[in-house]
C-alpha cells in the first residue's frame, strides 16, 4: 500500500504553522493497531477512534489494519481535533480506497469529525488560510462552518466540507465542488446604531468631550467619580463614537477572535470594534494571555477597540501592573519552552474608579466616611507608571436633580462620531497611514507638536507644581494635538492648556480633595 502524504497546519500563538500528516497502513489480518506519533495531546489521540468510525459510517470498509500516523515535525505539540480529517483522507488514500485526480500536496486539510463523518468546525480558520496563501496552495479544504471566515482571505480557495464524503468526492472530481466566495462589502463595516447615545447622556459636557478627544486620539481615559453618576454608561458610549473598522483592522481583529473560538458559527469577520470588559477578579494570565500554548487574553481581544476595566482599584495589583507593557508598546510578548508568542494590543483604554472606598469623596450631599489613610491605600493600588500611561485624568462628578432637568443631551454620536472621523483624517495624512496621535514616537512628538514660549512655560509649572513625569508630558502633548486636529488648526498653547485640564491630578492624587472637605 502506497504512503499517503497530506498537509494539514497547527496554531501557534496567533499564527498557523505547516504540519505534515504521513500515514502509512497495511490491511492485516491479525490484529487491530493504529498508532499516532509526532507529539499528540489527548484530542489528537482520540482521534484514532473518530476516523475508523467516521471511516466506516461513511461507507468504506477499511477491515483489520496496522497503522502508523506521523505529524512531523515531531518536535511540535499537536493540539486538538483539527487533524481528523487530513488523517482519515490518508488512510483512505494509503489503503488504496481513495484514487486521486489531483494532487494531494497542492490542499491544505482541517476538519474535526464526527462519527457518522460529518465534519464540525475548528479554530483559527482565517490564520490557516493566510498560512495556506502564504505557502501557495492551491485551496484548503476545511468545515463548512468555518468557509466563510476563510473566504475572507483573498487569493487562495476556500472549498467547504460538510462530510467526509465531501472530500473524497473532490479529490477524485475537482469540479464537485464550488470554492466559498467572500462576501466584503465596504457596507460590511458600517457602525452599528450605539447602544448608549451621547444625546441621551444628561450633563457632563467636559467628560464627553474628553471622550470625542480619546476616539479622535486614540487616547485612555480614567473616569473618576462617585456611583452611579454615569461612568460606565459614558464609556460604551465611546464605541459609538469611533470611526468604521478598516478592511485590514478587520483582519487582525478577526485572526485573534478566530484563534480564540469566539467566532459565531458562519461568521466570517468582526465588523464591529470590539468592547472587552473583565470583571476586576480575571487572573493576569486571563488579561494578558496565557496556557501551555498561549492564547490571546482580554487586552488583545480588545485589539482595535475599546477595553473597559470597571472599578479599577479593586483589581489585584500584579494584574494592573502586567497592563504596563500593552499599554506602553501595543504588543504583549509571551515567553514559553517552545518559544516567544506576540500578541497586538492597539486599544483605547478606560478605566472607571470611585474616588474613594465609599464612593463619595467630592459629592455635594454625602459625606466621605473614609479616613485619609484608607483612601491612600485604595488608590496605592494603582502605580505611578500606571497613572502616567493614562492620557486623560476626568472627573465624573454626579449630577444633581436640578442638573438633570435643566441641561441638554448636547449632539448625538452621529455628529461627534463625524469630528472624529475628519480628526482621523488628518492624522493619516500627517502619518501617511491608519496612525494616531497616541501612537506617535518620542521622535514624532518632537516633529509634529512644536512648542512656543508660552508653551514651554506652561509645560515646566506642570512639572514643578504637578508633578507631572516626563513620560506624561509626552501624553499631554499628544492629547494637544488630538485637540488641535479636531479643530482643524495648528497646536499652540491654548490647545496645550486644554490638554493640560483633562490631567486633573486630584483624580491619581486626592489629598488636596481630602483635607479640603475633612479640614
Amino acid at each position: 500500500m502506497p504512503l499517503a502524504r497530506l498537509y494539514s497546519a497547527s496554531l501557534l500563538g496567533l499564527d498557523a504553522v505547516l504540519v505534515e500528516v504521513e500515514v502509512d497502513a497495511i490491511v492485516h489480518p491479525e490484529k487491530m493497531c493504529l498508532v499516532i506519533v509526532g507529539l499528540p495531546d489527548a484530542a489528537v489521540k482520540e482521534s484514532k477512534d473518530r476516523v475508523l468510525a467516521a471511516v466506516k459510517n461513511s461507507g468504506f470498509q477499511p477491515g483489520l489494519l496496522q497503522c502508523t500516523i506521523n505529524l512531523a515535525p515531531g518536535d511540535l505539540r499537536k493540539e486538538g481535533p483539527l487533524y481528523d480529517l487530513p488523517i482519515a483522507v490518508g488512510l483512505l488514500r494509503s489503503l488504496g480506497l481513495l484514487i486521486p485526480a489531483i494532487n494531494l500536496d497542492d490542499y491544505l486539510l482541517v476538519g474535526e469529525l464526527g462519527l457518522s463523518g460529518d465534519i464540525r468546525p475548528v479554530q483559527g480558520a482565517l490564520a490557516i488560510s493566510v498560512l495556506a496563501r502564504n505557502l501557495g496552495k492551491k485551496g484548503i479544504l476545511l468545515p463548512a462552518a468555518n468557509a466563510r471566515e476563510a473566504a475572507a482571505v483573498p487569493g487562495i480557495s476556500v472549498y467547504p466540507i460538510h462530510h467526509l464524503n465531501d472530500a473524497v468526492k473532490f479529490f477524485r472530481n475537482p469540479n464537485s465542488l464550488a470554492a466559498a466566495t467572500s462576501q466584503i462589502s465596504q457596507n460590511l463595516f458600517e457602525c452599528a446604531i450605539p447602544a448608549v447615545d451621547f444625546a441621551d447622556i444628561k450633563g457632563h459636557l467636559h467628560v464627553k468631550r474628553a471622550m470625542e478627544i480619546a476616539a479622535a486620539g486614540g487616547h485612555n481615559v480614567v473616569l473618576s467619580g462617585p456611583p452611579g453618576s454615569g461612568k460606565t454608561m459614558i464609556a460604551k458610549a465611546l464605541l459609538g463614537i469611533m470611526p468604521e473598522m478598516t478592511l485590514e483592522e478587520a483582519l487582525e481583529t478577526t485572526k485573534i477572535h478566530s484563534v480564540a473560538g469566539l467566532l459565531q458559527e458562519g461568521q466570517s469577520l468582526v465588523t464591529q470594534r470590539p468592547f472587552r470588559s473583565p470583571h476586576h477578579t480575571v487572573s493576569y494570565a486571563g488579561l494578558i494571555g496565557g496556557g501551555t500554548v498561549p492564547r490571546p487574553g482580554e487586552v488583545s481581544l480588545a485589539h482595535n477597540g475599546l477595553l473597559f476595566l470597571d472599578e479599577l482599584p479593586e483589581f489585584s495589583r500584579t494584574v494592573l501592573e502586567v497592563l504596563r507593557q500593552p499599554l506602553e508598546d501595543r504588543k504583549v510578548t509571551i515567553s514559553r519552552a517552545q518559544g516567544n508568542f506576540t500578541f497586538p494590543t492597539s486599544f483605547i483604554c478606560v478605566a472607571a474608579m470611585n474616588p474613594c472606598p465609599c464612593g463619595n469623596l467630592g459629592h455635594p450631599d454625602k459625606p466621605c466616611r473614609d479616613s485619609f489613610f484608607q483612601i491612600e491605600r485604595y488608590r496605592g493600588k494603582i502605580s505611578g507608571p500606571l497613572w502616567d500611561r493614562m492620557d486623560m485624568l476626568v472627573d465624573v462628578p454626579a449630577l444633581r436633580y436640578k442638573d438633570i432637568l435643566d441641561s441638554t443631551g448636547g449632539d448625538p454620536s452621529a455628529v461627534i462620531q463625524k469630528r472624529v472621523k475628519a480628526a482621523r483624517e488628518r492624522q493619516k495624512k500627517r502619518f501617511g497611514s491608519y496612525k494616531t496621535n497616541a501612537q506617535m514616537s518620542g521622535k514624532e512628538v518632537k516633529l509634529y507638536c512644536p512648542l512656543d514660549e508660552k508653551s514651554h512655560a506652561l509645560l515646566k509649572q506642570a512639572i514643578d507644581n504637578m508633578g507631572i513625569s516626563a513620560r506624561a508630558c509626552d501624553r499631554l502633548l499628544r492629547v494637544a494635538l488630538t485637540i488641535a486636529d479636531l479643530e482643524e488648526c495648528p497646536m499652540d498653547s491654548s490647545h496645550l492648556l486644554a490638554a493640560l485640564n483633562f490631567r486633573n491630578q486630584q483624580v491619581a492624587q486626592p489629598n488636596h480633595m481630602h483635607h479640603a472637605m475633612h479640614g
